[in-house]
């Protein structure tokens, strides 16, 4: 039987993301509470949270504090997050390996200030 031809533009999901997304490149993100410093790099921002890529992504239900700055913005961030979900390393997938997070306490001002960075940085 013959498989029906499905195009690229029908197999794609539309985003159903709260928040708009940016990309971000967080030369420190630290646990202050912990006193190291989390191996890895914020690649996407919203105001509800970032995906953080990592070798080794923490697990979900795991909350920590965070600490980061958008530079171009002028804005420093500190909060409780959660990790909503990771991706763990596999040499055959494409996708960066890595974890979600979502802001737990952040600041109304500091999320709408990230809002505005995002939608200038578009």
């Amino acid at each position: 039987m013959e498989q029906p031809l499905v195009s690229e533009e029908t197999q794609k999901v539309p985003d159903r993301r709260k928040h708009l997304r940016n990309p971000l490149l967080v030369l420190k993100v630290t646990d202050p509470h912990e006193r190291k410093t989390l191996f890895g790099y914020a690649k996407d921002i919203s105001r509800g949270g970032l995906f953080i890529t990592s070798i080794n992504p923490r697990e979900p239900g795991e909350r920590f504090w965070i600490r980061f700055e958008i530079p171009s913005a002028g804005l420093k961030v500190e909060c409780e997050c959660e990790v909503m979900w990771n991706r763990k390393y596999k040499a055959k997938v494409k996708k960066e390996a890595g974890y979600g997070v979502r802001f737990i306490d952040l600041p109304k001002s500091l999320a709408s200030a990230i809002n505005e960075w995002i939608a200038k940085n578009e």
